[in-house]
C-alpha cells in the first residue's frame, strides 16, 4: 500500500502528539506507532515536568541546575531557550486537558523537588504524570479531524535518495527524507508512506541493556533509521541509569521508583540499614543521577549484593499512600509495605541523553526530517539529564519543530518515483530462538561491559562480541522476510555499536560516561557519527 500525507509523525508520546496537534491546522497528519497509541515511554514518566512557574523560583536557578547536572557540556543557549519557554508550554498542556496537581490551600501548582534541583519546580499528577499527559494529548489528537493515528505500524527505514538509486554516504550533501517504509505488524506487509515533512519521536533505546525501566518497545528505532540513512548522531555514550528501580528480577521492564520520593525525604541505605551517600556527595540522596547511580553501583560491588534500599518511612504513611499511590500499590503487590518496609532498589537503564542531532528548530541533518523527544540530541542535557527536564524538552522541541515544519511544508513536493519495498526472494525465518537468544546476548554484553562504569578493556571486549552478533544478524536479515522482532534486533545492534563507538572516542570522564581508565575533564568537542 502507498500513502501520501503532508506531515508524517513516527511515535505517539508527548513529542509526537504535541507536534501533530500543532501542525494539524496546516495539512493532513498521519501518526504511526508500532504498538498501541497509548504505549510508550511518556506514560511511564512518574516524576513530572520541570518548569519555573512562580517568583519563588527563577529561570537562572533552573538554568544553573541544568548546566551543573550536564557537567559543563550543555549548549547554554539551548538550555536558556528551553527553560524560558517552559511556562508557555505548560499552559498549552493545561489547555489540552492535562490535570496537574494543585496545592489545596493556595490553588497553585503543587510542586515537587527532585535530585539536582535547587527549588521545588516539578509539576506532577500524583506519581503518574506521564500517563496523565499521554491521556490528555491522545484524546485531543483522536478528536482532531486532520490527524489519523495508525497503530501497530513499525517504521523500518527512512526513504532517501538511496532508494532512488543514488549512492549516499555521511558525506553526501543534501540528503533528503521522502517518508518511511513501515511494517504493518498485523499483516506483515511493508507499506510506503510518502510525506512532505517527517518527525521522528520514537523514544529511547533502553532495551539495549538487560535491565531497564523503559517499555519493551524502546529499541532505538529512530536513531537506527537515521544511522542507516547516514544522518548525524551525537552523545550516545551518555546513557543514564536511574538509581532507583524496584528490585524484582522476574519483571521486565523494571518498575521505576521516582526521584520525587527522594525529594520528599526518602533516603538511600545499604543492606544493613546505614546511609552511605555522605561518602560520595554533600547533596546526599539528592545528588544528580550519575553520581547516585555510580555510588549505588560501587556499594553493591563492595558488598557483593544485588540490591540496596530506599527508606521512605520517614515521609509518613498518609503522604506515601496519597502522594505515591502507584508505587505504594506496586510494592504492596509483591509483599512490600513502603509505610513499614524499606524498598529494595538497584540502578536500571533509563534514558539516553544523545541521539539524532538537531538544531534549535528540531531539524536534523537530513532535509525535511525533524526529531523531538528522547530520540533527539538537542544539547539541553549535555553529559547528564537533570531530572524531569525530558518531558519539558520534548514539548518545547515539538513546538519549535512544528513552527519550522509548517513554514516549509508548502514548498515541498512528494516524490512519487519512490519504489515500493522489495521483498522478492525472502523467506520466513521459523527459528525465533536465533533472534531471542541474540537479543539476550546483546543486552548482557552491554550491561556488563558498557554500563555505569566502563573501561578500555570492557569496551573493546563489547565491540568484539558485538561484531560477531552483527554479522550473524545481517546474514539472517538478508535472507528473511522482515518481522518486528528481527527489525528491533537490528536496531538494538546499531544502537549498541553507536554507544560503544562514541564511548571509545570520549577520552574524558564527564557526566554519565565514566571509565576506570580516564580522568575527569571537559572536552571541547563531542564525538559524532
Amino acid at each position: 500500500m502507498r500513502y501520501t500525507v503532508d506531515f508524517l509523525v513516527v511515535g505517539s508520546g508527548i513529542a509526537g502528539l504535541s507536534f501533530a496537534l500543532r501542525v494539524a491546522a496546516h495539512g493532513k497528519v498521519c501518526l504511526l506507532t508500532k504498538g498501541d497509541a497509548s504505549e510508550g515511554s511518556t506514560r511511564y514518566a512518574q516524576g513530572g515536568i520541570a518548569a519555573v512557574m512562580y517568583d519563588s523560583d527563577s529561570f537562572d536557578k533552573h538554568i544553573q541546575d541544568t548546566l551543573i547536572a550536564g557537567d559543563g557540556i550543555c549548549d547554554r543557549e539551548v538550555v536558556e531557550m528551553t527553560i524560558r519557554e517552559a511556562p508557555d508550554r505548560i499552559r498549552e498542556l493545561v489547555q489540552y486537558g492535562v490535570d496537574f496537581d494543585l496545592d489545596g490551600k493556595r490553588g497553585r501548582f503543587d510542586l515537587h523537588r527532585e535530585g539536582g534541583h535547587s527549588e521545588f519546580r516539578i509539576l506532577h499528577h500524583k506519581d503518574n504524570t506521564g500517563e496523565e499527559i499521554e491521556r490528555a494529548l491522545l484524546e485531543a489528537a483522536r478528536r482532531h479531524p486532520n490527524i489519523e493515528i495508525r497503530e501497530h505500524q513499525f517504521a523500518i527505514d527512512l526513504i532517501t535518495q538511496h532508494h532512488l538509486g543514488q549512492w549516499v554516504t555521511r558525506h553526501t550533501p543534501g540528503i533528503e527524507c521522502y517518508g518511511v517504509y513501515a511494517l504493518d505488524c498485523q499483516t506483515n506487509r511493508i507499506d510506503t508512506y510518502l510525506s512532505k515533512v517527517t518527525l521522528l519521536a520514537t523514544g529511547g533505546m533502553g532495551n539495549v541493556y538487560s535491565t531497564t525501566t523503559t517499555p519493551l518497545l524502546s529499541t532505538g528505532d529512530g536513531v537506527a533509521m537515521v544511522h542507516r540513512a547516514r544522518g548525524v548522531l551525537a552523545d550516545l555514550e551518555f546513557t543514564q541509569f536511574h538509581p532507583t528501580s524496584l528490585y524484582n528480577p522476574s519483571e521486565k521492564p523494571a518498575f521505576l521508583i521516582t526521584e520525587a520520593m527522594r525529594g520528599a525525604g526518602a533516603v538511600l541505605k545499604d543492606r544493613d540499614g546505614n546511609e552511605f551517600m555522605q561518602k560520595y556527595d554533600p547533596r546526599l540522596s539528592l545528588a544528580p543521577r550519575d553520581i547516585v547511580a555510580r555510588a549505588i553501583d560501587n556499594e553493591m560491588k563492595l558488598s557483593g549484593r544485588d540490591y540496596l534500599y530506599l527508606d521512605a518511612r520517614s515521609i509518613g504513611s498518609r503522604h506515601l499512600i496519597e502522594g505515591f499511590p502507584t508505587i505504594y500499590a506496586k510494592c504492596l503487590s509483591i509483599g512490600i509495605d513502603i509505610t513499614r518496609d524499606m524498598i529494595p532498589i538497584r540502578p536500571a537503564m533509563h534514558y539516553q541523553c544523545g541521539g539524532i542531532k538537531v538544531d534549535r528548530r528540531g531539524a536534523s541533518s537530513i532535509r525535511h526530517l525533524y526529531a523531538a523527544g528522547e530520540c533527539a540530541c538537542t544539547g539541553l542535557h549535555g553529559g547528564n539529564r537533570l531530572a524531569s527536564n525530558s518531558l519539558l524538552e520534548a514539548v518545547v522541541y515539538a513546538h519549535n519543530a512544528a513552527e519550522a515544519a509548517t513554514a516549509e511544508v508548502q514548498n515541498i513536493s512528494f516524490r512519487h518515483d519512490v519504489p515500493d519495498w522489495n521483498a522478492e526472494g525472502m523467506v520466513f525465518n521459523e527459528e525465533m530462538v536465533l533472534i531471542t537468544q541474540t537479543k539476550k546476548e546483546l543486552q548482557e554484553i552491554m550491561w556488563n561491559y558498557v554500563g555505569i562504569v566502563r573501561s578500555d578493556l570492557r569496551l573493546q571486549r563489547a565491540f568484539d562480541r558485538l561484531n560477531l552478533i552483527y554479522r550473524e544478524t545481517e546474514d539472517l536479515y538478508n535472507r528473511s522476510v522482515l518481522t518486528e522482532p528481527l527489525s528491533e534486533l537490528r536496531n538494538l545492534i546499531a544502537c549498541a555499536y553507536l554507544i560503544i563507538k562514541m564511548a571509545r572516542a570520549r577520552r574524558q570522564n564527564v557526566g554519565l560516561h565514566y571509565s576506570l581508565d580516564l580522568l575527569p575533564s571537559h572536552p571541547e568537542k563531542t564525538p559524532q557519527a
